[in-house]
């Protein structure tokens, strides 16, 4: 028997989840077919069998969050000869044993992390995670600083705690959802489960606030319009999202406090010197945010084949690590349903976020006081407020507004 362990499948990937079996218990497979899917940050890729024979057993369940070099499953090589009765694929995989249980991760630490803390006697869980959703060595050592930390030695009887330090409350254990007939149930994993991390880590960490503002972009409208046609002949399918692109990473280098990241363990705020945009977009396995590298360097046909390249790797799930890291500030839009407003989450650990609207007709007074048609959108830009100040992320989208109002600036800026 030869044990398949869960290989190395990435700069810094320490685990990985188990997100589907290709094969059942009992089942034949060769020589580098797709055995299992495994997601790790944004990423699902297949993992192929490293020999021919036959998979004997499924170490680790859907699910279930494994560490690097762990044992997720036990194959027989060569040629099947055995008797045995070969099982169901729709039949749930043996659930690990206590021995094979410790080779899940319980979180996800860095090796630093884990061995700092084994010295001092830290429970890694419920320690804060980084943007990566993982406990690095200088977490620890602010546990081991901190004046009362979670210990894996026997709890010690406290005084009673002085007015001036409440102590914060053991929060219940969850409680199951009661189930009606006719109820449908869905798994809560995989990507799924990973955006909800990402959002509670965001929500949980960054102070947020929101500014909207209300943009006339009849110009805009009129020059997108006009470019369409042009860019079709290119094979660009031209969207307002690449003007956006662009009158964002101008805003960012007037006001770079926006394009930031803030360093808590390293007391320091680092202002970033490339401009990667992510761009949200709606999956069949839920929001993801591919990125453009280094959108200040593309023009606008550059960037709309790259924006649309990135959107259907991303739906078809084949979108690569680095397509979806990287970036320093992310715009958030769903085009025409867009809506009239929202509060986007920040992409932590980004300190801003835009939101794009709907553009609707709209009756609007013009410089002479004559009410005319035209086409105006709201833009909400969400910000943590312990880095970007009130009045900076107002300026912000105002220089944003001001190169949508009249992209003849672009031009000037040389797109």
């Amino acid at each position: 028997m030869v044990d398949f362990k869960l290989p190395e499948i990435g700069e810094g990937v320490v685990e990985g989840e188990i997100v589907r079996w290709l094969k059942a218990p009992g089942d034949t497979i060769a020589a580098n077919e797709a055995l299992v899917e495994v997601m790790t940050d944004k990423a699902t890729i297949e993992l192929p069998s490293p020999i021919a024979g036959r998979l004997v057993e499924i170490k680790a369940e859907v699910g279930a969050v494994c560490a690097i070099d762990a044992v997720i499953a036990v194959i027989e090589p060569g040629a099947v000869a055995s008797s045995a009765p070969k099982a169901s694929p729709s039949a749930a995989p043996p659930a690990p044993k206590a021995s094979q249980s410790a080779a899940v991760a319980p979180v996800l630490a860095t090796p630093a992390a884990r061995a700092l803390a084994r010295e001092e006697g830290i429970d890694l869980r419920g320690l804060p995670v980084d943007d990566r959703g993982r406990i690095t060595k200088s977490d620890v050592l602010r546990a081991r600083e901190a004046p009362a930390r979670p210990t894996t030695a026997a709890p010690v009887a406290a005084a009673a705690p002085v007015a001036s330090a409440p102590q914060r409350p053991t929060p219940a254990a969850p409680v199951a959802a009661a189930l009606s007939d006719g109820d449908e149930v869905l798994p809560f994993r995989g990507m799924r489960r990973r955006i909800a991390e990402g959002m509670v880590k965001s929500y949980t960490s960054a102070v947020h606030y929101t500014y909207v503002e209300q943009i006339n972009v009849t110009r805009l409208v009129k020059l997108r319009d006009d470019a369409a046609a042009v860019a079709a002949e290119q094979g660009v399918k031209l969207s307002y999202l690449p003007f956006i692109v662009k009158a964002v990473v101008h805003a960012l280098r007037r006001f770079p406090i926006v394009n930031a990241e803030l360093d808590e363990p390293g007391s320091r705020i680092i202002l970033k010197k490339r401009y990667n945009i992510g761009i949200a977009a709606a999956t069949p396995n839920g929001l993801m945010v591919p990125v453009v590298h280094d959108a200040d360097r593309r023009s606008i046909l550059d960037l709309g084949r790259e924006i649309t390249r990135l959107g259907e790797a991303a739906r078809k799930g084949s979108a690569t690590r680095e397509e979806l890291s990287g970036s320093t500030f992310t715009i958030t839009s769903l085009g025409a349903i867009g809506g009239v407003l929202a509060t986007p989450i920040l992409n932590y650990p980004e300190v801003g976020i835009l939101g794009v609207h709907a553009i609707r007709k709209a009756p609007i007074v013009d410089a002479h006081d004559n009410i005319v048609v035209g086409h105006l959108m709201n833009l909400s830009v969400s910000l943590d407020h312990r880095v970007v100040d009130g009045f900076e992320g107002a300026s912000f989208l105002q220089e944003v507004r001001r190169y949508l109002e009249d992209p003849n600036l672009l031009l000037l800026a040389g797109i």
